[in-house]
């Protein structure tokens, strides 16, 4: 009897390994768009970040979601993101 594996992948910001459906991804389109995937299947380069602003603060701090998508990121991004965290995740 097989048991089915979970995917696992790692925090940009505390760089734990956590189960794929409990983390939030962070999507830079084809556009080179960055958005929050919810879903974790649309097209494009994904980061994964755990849903509490400590990690977000230490992602931003390292520049974990500069180097995981390849790109400088701009103000207003961090920004929206910052917003979006704070809806979705814990304080």
């Amino acid at each position: 009897m097989s048991t089915k594996k979970i995917p696992q992948r790692q925090c940009i910001g505390c760089g734990e390994m956590k189960n794929k459906k409990e983390m939030i991804r962070i999507l830079k389109t084809t556009e080179e768009q960055i958005e929050l995937d919810a879903t974790g299947r649309k097209n494009g380069r994904g980061a994964y970040l755990c849903p509490s602003m400590d990690c977000y603060r230490k992602a931003v701090k390292s520049r974990g979601l500069e180097r995981s998508l390849k790109m400088a990121i701009p103000k207003d991004v961090y920004e929206m993101l910052e917003r979006e965290m704070e809806r979705i995740g814990e304080p």
